[in-house]
C-alpha cells in the first residue's frame, strides 16, 4: 500500500463551552488528561502540522501544537470559524477537523478517515454515524478554503450544509459508535 499524503490536523478547542459553565472544554479534565491531550496522543505522530483552533489559553494549548489559530470574530461564533482558520493556516494539501470533545478517537478510525478521503481527494469527507453527519469531524482539501470563505460572507455558520453542498463523501460508522462520544457536558464528562 502507498503510503498515506501528508496531512494537516485541526483540532478545534476555540468553543464558548456554554454546556460547561463557560469553561474552556479542552482544558477539562478527562481521566487524569485534559481532553485535548487525549486527542494530540492519536494524532501527533500522524502530521507534522497539528494546529489547534482556541481563542483563549493560547500558552496551555501551544504545547500541543505546531500552530494555534483564533477566531477572526470576537464572541466565539462557532465552529465555522476554527475551520476557515484552520484551512488558511494548513501546510497541506488537506486538513483533517476533530472536535476536542470526542477523546475515543483512535488511530484506526483517523487513519480510515485518510484512506477514505484519497479515493476522492478533491472532495471533502464527512463521518456518517447511522443516518447522522459528523460535520466536525472531516477531512478537507485546503484547495476549498475559497468555497468556506464565500459562505461565510454569505452568511452560512454550518460546517455540515457547505460539507454536503460541496458533495462530501462519506465514511458510514454504526449509530452508537463509541469513538463518537462527544462529552460535552458536565454529566457526559463525569464532574
Amino acid at each position: 500500500m502507498n503510503p498515506l499524503p501528508p496531512c494537516s490536523i485541526l483540532l478545534l478547542a476555540g468553543g464558548r463551552g456554554q454546556r460547561m459553565g463557560g469553561q474552556d472544554k479542552g482544558l477539562l479534565d478527562w481521566r487524569g488528561k485534559p481532553l485535548i491531550e487525549h486527542l494530540h496522543a492519536v494524532v501527533r505522530a500522524m502530521t507534522d502540522d497539528l494546529i489547534i483552533s482556541c481563542n483563549r489559553n493560547h500558552n496551555i494549548y501551544s504545547i500541543y501544537a505546531d500552530q494555534l489559530v483564533s477566531d477572526d470574530q470576537a464572541d466565539f461564533p462557532g465552529p465555522l470559524a476554527g475551520i476557515r482558520a484552520g484551512l488558511a493556516a494548513a501546510r497541506h494539501a488537506n486538513l483533517l477537523v476533530l472536535p476536542c470533545d470526542v477523546p475515543n478517537i483512535d488511530t484506526a478510525l483517523v487513519t480510515a478517515m485518510r484512506e477514505a478521503w484519497t479515493l476522492h481527494p478533491q472532495r471533502p469527507l464527512m463521518l456518517r454515524e447511522g443516518d447522522h453527519w459528523q460535520p466536525l469531524l472531516c477531512l478537507i482539501p485546503t484547495a476549498l478554503h475559497g468555497h468556506f470563505e464565500q459562505a461565510w460572507q454569505e452568511g452560512e455558520r454550518s460546517p455540515g450544509r457547505i460539507l454536503r453542498q460541496l458533495d462530501a463523501v462519506e465514511l458510514p460508522l454504526a449509530q452508537g459508535d463509541p469513538r463518537l462520544a462527544n462529552l460535552n457536558t458536565p454529566q457526559l464528562l463525569g464532574l
